[in-house]
Formats: C-alpha cells, structure tokens, sequence
C-alpha cells in the first residue's frame, strides 16, 4: 500500500478480489511443527559452513544476545521454509527516510559500471522520478544496462510516456501484471502486485526497504511548521537497507526471476553474478514471498520468531491490518511477559486500513501488547525486532494483501550490532509517539467504533 485514494482503492480492491478468487493464509502451526527438527546452516562467499562452524556461529551469537530460543529455533524454521541460506559477510547500512535513501542510491548509481536493476511498486513522475530517469538515461547511454520493472496498478497515475521515453533510449523497461488483460503476458492475475523496492547495482549493492520512487518521500520525517501543506509536503517515516556483501547475488535472483515469471523481454548479457568477496560482518537471510508460493515465506517467517521471542517483540508499520494468526501470536507472545510493542500510524493515507487496524486494539491492549502511534511523520516502515538480535526490515505490510497477494522482498539481519541501532531508531520513533491506553481507548467515541466496524468489513482487501 501507499499513497493512491483509499475509497478508490477499496473499490478496486474489491473488485479484483471478486475476479481473483479468495486464497487463505497458512496454518501457521502445523507448518511450524513441521519444519522444527534441524540445525541452521549458514554461507560465506566460498560457499556452505560445516554444521560444526554453523553451531558455533549460533554459540556465538547467543553469547553475545543472550541464552534465546529464537537462534536454534528460528533460523531452523527460515532455512527450511525460505531456501535462502544464512550468509555472512555483508555490510548492512541503515538508511532511515527518503533524503538518505535515494543520496545513497544515487551514488550507487553513478558507480555503476556494467548494469542496474531496479523493480519498484510506484515510479511516480514527479521531481524525485525524473532525477532517477535522467540519472539511469545517463547510465544507459554511457553502456551500463539498466533494467526497470514497476507495478501497473503502483504506476497508474505515471504517463506512459515517462517510460516511453526510457524505454526508448535502451532500457528495458517491464510493467509487472498490467491492469489491461490483452497487455498482459502471462495469465491475468489482476490482485497480484509487486510491492517490493528493489535496486541491485553491479550485482555488487543492493537496496531494499519502504520507499518507492516519489517525491513524497524526499522530505523525510522532518516536522512540518504550522499550517497547511501540500500532500507532497507531508513528511513521511520510512526505513530502507543498504547491503553490499554476498547476499547480493540472493536479491539479485529474486529480481530475475520476477522479470522472467513476467516474461519480459530477453536481457542484454550482461555480469549479473559478479564473484562476490565479503564486506563486512552481518550476517543476512534474504527473503521474497510471491502468490506463486503455497504460502507466504516472509508471514511465516514472522509469526514463528514472535512464537519463539522470550524477551522483547518490536514491530513498525504503516499498515496493520492483522489476520487471527498474527493477533493469536502477539497477544501470547504478551501474556507469556514479552514484551511486545507496536508503532503504528498516528495518521495515514489509507483512512480504511487504518480504521480496520484500530479495530483490534481492544483486544490486543488487553492482552498486554503495547500500542504507540506515531503523531507527526506519516508512518511507511516496516520493521521488527526480536530479542536483541534477530531484525527485519522490507517491503511487506501486517495486512492480508502483503500476506496473500503481493510479491515482497525483506531482508533478516541477525545480530547485536545491527539489533542495537534499530533499537535506537525504534526509541527514537517512540519517543514521536502516543501511548495507548486502554481506559481511554475504551472510552472513545461512537462515531469511532462505527468507522472501525465498517473498516474491520473490508480488511481482508488491505
């Protein structure tokens, strides 16, 4: 989800659905029963660890963070059900909203030397969107092939001459399950969008994360002065990654495969799998769920490490829109004294999924979940963190669409170092927020309890 009209997206939402058919979430239990018995396995740029340096990997770790079950438990259950290995060795950089995220692509683009890869739900034609075409423009004449895919219902509102005019001067340019049925390639599936944000320079730097390509984002979540402005002036929060290391090659197969499930064009031939050395220490899973799968990799993936957190469950986003498994998850993962604490919207653009949202606070504010929301910056992250060591941060939304009809790619980061400056960026964002009490959550309006109730009616579109 991000910034189109609510109500015209309900519609369309609807809609779709009604053509598409009603598909289900997993159950999330049996499957983590059976995925349980084994150790994890970790990679280095030469390739699979022993499982005796696997083990000592994971002893490491939990001498850092602490005795927690995730590590065994956990990381277990990711390789089993992801197919993408634990490697070590990347550089991870934490860019938080849109100003630092796109100066860091940037660079990464003027470095580019033999090609770019960029797959983006919005390509908005805009002052942000016409710096990244004449950037990439600048690119392909100079011999670097650049490939883009965007989303078609994401690019609605972009001319088709903003890429024409890409396309034109040698970039591929792919439209990802177009909303007109003859445009379409591959079998029309109207509800499956591509949500991620994806860049992969070189084969070498990949960046991933909440921001599309939007001028709305450049603002970062500077506070505004009083008065009104523009819809594009509203500062937004969002979170992406910077990652260089051997985990690259992971991001990049997700972006190949998505172009050649499209059946896009051939592409030129280029060096897409560069020998890949190490960059530094984190260690990184990367993981890309698809409609394709039986069910969603980064879903399960996160209810099964809030079922094994004993310490703390930090979760950031700007689309809560939970089904019963997930509120199931977080409401024991309280009782049994995690803590666990939500950053969600204090206000939003998609006035439907944030009333569907709030239609759940009762519930989980008496089971002992807390819930803050964030007043200024419009809320687009999409974070967690778990016990001080496990961290993830991409594209994929708490709401059914990302779960059951979205392609979405996210990153898991393990580790103390890299858990230590999401918590600081979550006490920062805390630190932004309202409390939630629910004394006085109980005690709201009327007219409040009847927007969530008719909310709550369409949250299986969101």
């Amino acid at each position: 989800m991000a910034h189109r009209s609510t109500w015209l997206a309900a519609a369309a939402g609807v809609f779709l659905l009604a053509l598409a058919g009603c598909a289900t979430l997993p159950d999330t239990a049996a499957l983590i029963e059976k995925h349980s018995e084994q150790a994890a396995r970790f990679e280095s740029a030469r390739g699979p660890l022993s499982a005796r340096n696997s083990a000592a990997i994971v002893a490491e770790l939990k001498r850092k963070s602490g005795d927690i079950d995730i590590l065994d438990k956990q990381l277990a259950l990711e390789q089993a059900i992801v197919g993408s290995p634990l490697i070590l060795g990347n550089k991870v950089i934490l860019l938080q909203d849109g100003a630092a995220t796109y100066s860091a692509m940037f660079a990464a683009i003027r470095k580019a030397r033999d090609h770019i890869n960029m797959e983006s739900y919005i390509i908005d034609d805009d002052e942000i969107g016409r710096q990244f075409a004449e950037r990439l423009l600048e690119k392909q004449n100079a011999g670097v092939q650049v490939n883009v895919i965007y989303d078609s219902i994401g690019g609605f509102n972009t001319p088709k001459a903003f890429f024409e005019r890409l396309s034109t001067a040698g970039i591929a340019v792919l439209e990802f399950n177009p909303v007109n049925p003859f445009a379409a390639k591959t079998p029309w599936l109207p509800n499956n969008r591509d949500h991620r944000k994806l860049l992969v320079v070189d084969g070498q730097t990949a960046f991933i994360g909440g921001i599309n390509i939007s001028s709305v984002y450049a603002s970062g979540s500077v506070i505004h002065s009083a008065g009104k402005t523009s819809r594009s002036a509203i500062a937004w929060r969002d979170t992406d990654l910077q990652i260089e290391g051997p985990v690259v090659a992971e991001f990049q197969k997700l972006f190949l495969e998505t172009w050649e499930k499209q059946r896009g064009m051939p592409l030129a031939a280029r060096d897409y799998f560069p020998v890949l050395k190490a960059e530094g220490k984190d260690i990184v899973r990367a993981i890309g769920s698809t409609p394709d799968d039986p069910y969603s990799l980064i879903y399960l993936t996160l209810i099964s490490a809030i079922g094994n957190a004993e310490k703390h469950v930090w979760l950031t986003n700007a689309y809560f829109v939970p089904d019963p498994q997930l509120l199931q998850s977080l409401s024991e993962a309280a009782r049994r004294g995690v803590d666990v604490k939500l950053i969600l919207p204090g206000h939003t653009d998609s006035q439907v999924t944030y009333h569907a949202g709030r239609s759940h606070y009762a519930a989980l504010l008496s089971a002992g979940v807390k819930i803050y929301e964030l007043r200024e910056p419009l809320l687009h992250s999409k974070t967690a963190i778990i016990d001080g060591v496990w961290s993830c941060l991409g594209s994929s939304n708490l709401d059914w669409r990302s779960f059951l009809d979205n392609d979405e790619v996210n990153a898991v980061v393990l580790g103390r170092d890299f858990a230590l400056q999401m918590q600081a960026m979550f006490d920062k964002d805390i630190q932004g927020s309202e409390a939630i009490d629910l004394a006085s959550w109980q005690d709201r309006s009327p007219w409040l309890h009847v927007k969530e109730w008719a909310a709550s009616l369409l949250q299986r579109w969101f």
